[in-house]
């Protein structure tokens, strides 16, 4: 199977990653428009117990708006989303979406938005140590 995304794993507690997480975005010009806290969600609405896993959904404003300008059903894609989960081995795994396995895929006309989009997101992960 292929992997989904661009995935980081580091031995920092959860807690600390996701803090750390949307300032790290913020850096490369992402703010996170929304948070989706599975765990809680998934308590709230099936009554199961499930890892800490959150979902941030960023956005570059500059390249949101360039994307949507070449191609106004893109939106659909789009925010960035961005995991951070408890891996099993006590480390916090974090994984961003690759843009090019999505908008690029979708519509090749935005490729080069797609590839900074990525390299903005790899550098989030790097970051991360």
């Amino acid at each position: 199977m292929a992997e989904i995304g661009m995935t980081r794993t580091v031995r920092a507690p959860y807690d600390d990653v996701l803090a750390r997480v949307p300032d790290l975005l913020k850096v490369e010009g992402f703010g996170v428009l929304t948070r989706i806290d599975v765990k809680a969600t998934l308590r709230e609405k099936l009554g199961v117990d499930f890892r800490r896993y959150q979902i941030l959904g960023a956005c570059n404003p500059r390249l949101a708006h360039q994307a949507l300008t070449a191609v106004a059903n893109i939106g659909v894609m789009l925010p960035c989303n961005v995991v951070v989960q408890e891996a099993e081995d006590g480390g916090t795994r974090v994984t961003a979406v690759d843009p090019m396995q999505t908008i690029a895929a979708a519509e090749p006309v935005l490729r080069p938005i797609a590839e900074e989009v990525r390299a903005r997101l790899a550098r989030v992960l790097e970051k991360l140590g």
